[in-house]
């Protein structure tokens, strides 16, 4: 069962605090190169694995998609994301998205926005996406970098410029890493980039797009702190689909 550390209280503060939480999709600062692979939404019928606060599902809403469907293992997140949805066509499940079981051909478009580093067996992951999906079904993810997942150490070097540089350690290690980010304990998947893609194409999906993400010069501009994301990419975008 994947860790549902977003029950955690501890955890669930600290997370309800970040700016991509209390702003939304807005703050997200990969939220635009992240919407631009997603189709026109009219009409479409829309699963989001990993719908948190519901976020997605609202925006999708929106959008003009006919139906969407929000899942998530937090209860909290879900209670969150009903009291602030209204209309009709956005529904919330509560599911373990590590053995969740989808209705077959059912969506046109599957959405997931930095889940997957929390699950432990993507390739069942991905097949069970393969399977609920349309024919020409769209599937768009991000996840956190496994180059930003793969640093477990404190040690830092220097170039020479005198930038510090984040040390890459066991990157080809798979498996669980256990780190503290808002909370002792939090159990996070590495793999590798070549993993994740090949997993997508064992499945049978064509990749259209993958982007590395980092800062654009105006993000830069506005938070100066995000200068040091050009070092080593954050997150790990993809766009795929099904013939």
């Amino acid at each position: 069962m994947t860790q549902n550390i977003y029950d955690d209280p501890q955890f669930y503060e600290g997370y309800s605090q970040l700016r991509r939480s209390l702003e939304g999709l807005d703050g997200a600062p990969e939220w635009p190169a992240l919407r631009a692979l997603l189709p026109d939404l009219r009409g479409l019928s829309l699963v989001d694995l990993g719908c948190g606060y519901g976020w997605f599902c609202r925006w999708a809403q929106q959008q003009g998609a006919a139906r969407v469907l929000g899942l998530d293992v937090s209860e909290k997140m879900l209670a969150q994301a009903k009291a602030t949805t209204s209309g009709a066509g956005v529904t919330y499940e509560r599911a373990d998205l590590e053995g969740v079981q989808l209705p077959g051909a059912s969506f046109d478009v599957a959405y997931s926005s930095l889940v997957l580093h929390y699950i432990s067996d993507v390739a069942a992951f991905f097949a069970e996406v393969r399977r609920a999906l349309t024919p020409g079904g769209r599937f768009v993810f991000s996840t956190e970098h496994p180059i930003y997942m793969a640093p477990s150490h404190p040690a830092w070097s220097t170039r020479g410029d005198g930038r510090e540089i984040w040390p890459l350690d066991g990157y080809l290690a798979e498996g669980p890493r256990t780190t503290d980010w808002l909370a002792p304990g939090v159990v996070k998947h590495h793999r590798t980039l070549g993993t994740t893609l090949n997993s997508l194409i064992r499945q049978g999906f064509m990749i259209t797009h993958v982007e590395e993400w980092g800062p654009t010069d105006e993000q830069i501009s506005a938070y100066p702190q995000w200068a040091k994301e050009r070092d080593r990419p954050m997150f790990l975008l993809v766009a795929a689909q099904l013939p």
